[in-house]
């Protein structure tokens, strides 16, 4: 009667097991995103040579040839990361300039970056770091130039119907991008004061700057070249 007893508890234990083996099981798809989503936190957190293939497994609780399956290393990984960071941050921008003024559209601009670094904060962090292996979308510095070429036609058009140059436009949108991203990457780690009034102060600056732009600025320092 004992052994019988310990053969169904035995059963009973290997049932358990096989069902929350079965639970557990991933198709590819989930695999790879789960893998994508431990990676994404490693990586923001240590970087990339401060993450391993075998700290990625172990959270995900697979072996190491797994990860060598999906990504083909720590490599293939990390660009699938920022590859899609970038594409979510450029989106994320080119989709909120939807405004007929000049002035909101630069305040859709800055909540869009402000909005990116509150949302995906991991992202970011991994975004501003500099990436050890080529990147298929560039780096940081090349996406802040596709946003700059987005807000660039504004300026043109803006600059024309003001009387200026339109042909100084990218360097004024790259000016102003440059101004923002670098303000998104202080407040990440101060968070003060709260994202509203970050984007108003932003565009305070770059709005009243530009309403009272110079059609021939000039230098006044003793230094002329």
């Amino acid at each position: 009667m004992i052994d019988a007893v310990a053969t169904d508890s035995s059963s009973t234990s290997g049932n358990d097991k096989q069902r929350r083996t079965r639970r557990t099981r991933m198709t590819g798809a989930e695999r790879r995103q789960q893998l994508l989503e431990i990676g994404r936190t490693l990586f923001a957190a240590k970087g990339f040579e401060g993450t391993s293939v075998e700290e990625i497994a172990a959270k995900a609780g697979v072996s190491k040839p797994v990860v060598y399956e999906h990504f083909g290393g720590k490599e293939g990984l990390y660009a699938v990361v920022v590859d899609r960071e970038m594409r979510r941050l450029l989106d994320m921008v080119t989709s909120s300039l939807t405004a007929g003024h000049p002035r909101e559209l630069c305040e859709q601009a800055a909540f869009a970056l402000l909005d990116y670094i509150e949302e995906y904060t991991d992202g970011f962090r991994i975004l501003v770091r500099d990436s050890p292996i080529p990147q298929s979308t560039g780096s940081f510095a090349s996406l802040i130039s596709d946003i700059a070429t987005q807000v660039e036609d504004i300026l043109g058009r803006e600059f024309k119907s003001r009387g200026f140059d339109p042909k100084l436009a990218p360097l004024y949108a790259q000016a102003l991008v440059g101004m923002v991203a670098l303000t998104g990457q202080w407040w990440l780690d101060v968070r003060r004061p709260k994202k509203a009034e970050v984007a108003a102060h932003l565009v305070n600056l770059a709005w009243h700057g530009l309403d009272g732009l110079e059609q021939k600025p000039r230098l006044i320092g003793h230094r002329k070249a």
